[in-house]
């Protein structure tokens, strides 16, 4: 079923990139590749790689100033280990066989629809800065210590630099993720990380 959303998400993100056509608007295609590691703990590690598709929509242009709407359908790779095993406290029904669970190293696929809106500064005609916040439904398939399996939501923050090239943009963009299920299932304490994607982009 979870699948089937996300297809019907993705045919909107084709749909809203060909009005944007239409419209004349400027429109920006791309994907990305990112790397990112927890924030240092003694529970748990957790390391990630993962690919996004980036459609680029600008909604306003002032003289100083450009808005722009993001969407990034994301494919996201994990692994994760329990390093802390009374994180599982006595408390807890088969604390135990949990504890052995978790502790061993999981690999975890994470399906994420990411919905950003930046603001972007240019520093020349080639160059740019731009502030970047999203947030996102989520579908993991793997259940860890911190986070039911199933729905949950992915927000990042970012800040980015692009450099144009022809019609070819680079994109270097160090980012915080905190990945979390608002207490929509039992498992809640979630991962924060920190991450930087290496993205191309094409102007339409």
């Amino acid at each position: 079923m979870f699948r089937s959303v996300f297809f019907i998400l993705f045919i909107c993100c084709l749909s809203m990139l060909s009005f944007a056509q239409v419209k004349n608007r400027v429109v920006q295609v791309g994907f990305a590749y990112g790397l990112g590691t927890e924030f240092e703990n003694k529970n748990y590690s957790y390391t990630n790689h993962y690919y996004k598709l980036q459609f680029y929509f600008e909604v306003k242009e002032t003289k100083k100033v450009s808005y722009q709407i993001l969407i990034q359908p994301e494919l996201n790779f994990a692994t994760h280990q329990l390093l802390n095993l009374y994180f599982i406290e006595p408390d807890e029904p088969d604390y135990i066989e949990k504890r052995e669970r978790y502790t061993k190293l999981k690999d975890i696929k994470e399906y994420v629809l990411n919905l950003g809106f930046l603001v972007r500064k240019p520093l020349s005609n080639q160059a740019s800065l731009y502030a970047l916040g999203s947030v996102g439904p989520m579908i993991t398939d793997t259940e860890t210590e911190g986070l039911s399996k199933g729905f949950a939501f992915a927000d990042v923050i970012a800040l980015g630099v692009t450099f144009k090239m022809y019609r070819i943009t680079i994109d270097l963009r160090p980012s915080i993720r905190h990945v979390s299920n608002a207490g929509l299932q039992k498992k809640n304490s979630g991962y924060t990380t920190k991450n930087i994607d290496f993205g191309l982009l094409f102007a339409l």
